[in-house]
């Protein structure tokens, strides 16, 4: 029986989310007969099973087993840390490799490689301090690094440009200050399937007003439309633009791809490299509305992750040169 260590929470302001994605994951794939060994990440860092382990203990545990589910969002975990840490330690892991969860994760490097293949994005600006801006108009300051929407804020007029900066630097040390897009909220799940080919779920769309804050990501109140109405054309493009995004960062396994449909075509919103995975959240449900209920997605996600290792493409001995 295959053996994969999930691992969940972690040390940013999405633990929770994580732990919620990191439960139904192992239960999903204890569902699907696969051997569970579930790992937390406390708040300061920590690793437990059922009782707290030392780093080299927890790492001796991950490698005993066949592969990892690193189900932790956001900082020190979806950026590339725990990816790293499945490089040193030679066990196949599901998800984006070291680099492309770096970039996903940062929000700034993420548009300029998507400028850098056609693909539009906000006009935007970095902010290293809170120091006085000039307004431009409406639009959304975010942090650099963060997840889940924390420190997201609309700002619709001059007098509140300054507060939402402050709000955006308590989450990260660099702020993002983009032109608010009018456009639909389309989100794309990307999968890829064991011979390293990609599949574009069904779009999902999110009606929403204003801006899709962190309470209405996980109060039970978000308004998730799939599949989205969208005409052929702009379902094409759409497609197009997101397996170019996730192709030039160099993606592996999963990846939501959240774009603005505007009168000009898409702008790409933000990537996510280990999106929410519980069965209500958005990558899940485009899953179930192309006929892949959840143990089976959870399935498809491990049996990929090793048949990368057994292609070559997470090699478990360097190459001698």
């Amino acid at each position: 029986m295959t053996r994969v260590a999930v691992i969940g929470g972690g040390r940013s302001s999405e633990h929770e989310v994580s732990l919620a994605s990191a439960a139904a994951v192992a239960d999903g794939l204890e569902q699907a007969a696969y051997d569970v060994l579930r790992l937390t990440i406390t708040r300061d860092g920590a690793w437990l099973a059922d009782t707290p382990l030392p780093l080299a203990a927890a790492v001796a545990a991950v490698q005993e087993c066949d592969v990892v589910f690193p189900a932790v969002h956001g900082p020190h975990g979806e950026d590339g840390t725990l990816a790293a840490l499945c490089e040193v330690a030679m066990v196949p892991y599901v998800g984006c490799g070291v680099g492309a969860g770096a970039i996903g994760m940062h929000k700034w490097a993420t548009q300029l490689v998507a400028e850098s293949v056609g693909v539009a994005t906000a006009r935007g600006r970095l902010l290293t301090d809170d120091g006085p801006i000039p307004w431009t108009g409406p639009c959304v300051v975010k942090p650099l690094r963060a997840g889940s929407s924390h420190g997201v804020t609309l700002v619709e007029r001059p007098g509140d440009l300054g507060a939402a900066v402050k709000a955006a630097f308590h989450c990260d040390t660099t702020v993002l200050v983009e032109q608010f897009v009018v456009g639909r909220e389309i989100d794309l799940g990307v999968i890829e399937q064991p011979d390293g080919t990609w599949t574009v779920l069904p779009p999902l769309e999110i009606g929403r007003s204003g801006i899709f804050d962190t309470t209405t990501k996980y109060d039970g109140s978000a308004d998730f439309r799939v599949p989205a109405a969208l005409a052929d054309a702009d379902r094409h493009a759409l497609n197009d633009a997101a397996l170019q995004v996730v192709d030039a960062l160099g993606c592996r396994g999963l990846a939501r791809v959240d774009f603005f449909l505007t009168e000009a075509g898409p702008i790409l919103n933000e990537v996510n490299t280990m999106p929410g995975l519980t069965p209500h959240s958005q990558l899940p449900r485009m899953a179930s509305a192309a006929g892949l209920d959840y143990p089976d997605l959870l399935d498809l996600l491990v049996t990929t992750a090793v048949a990368s290792r057994q292609r070559g493409r997470v090699p478990a001995v360097a190459a001698q040169c």
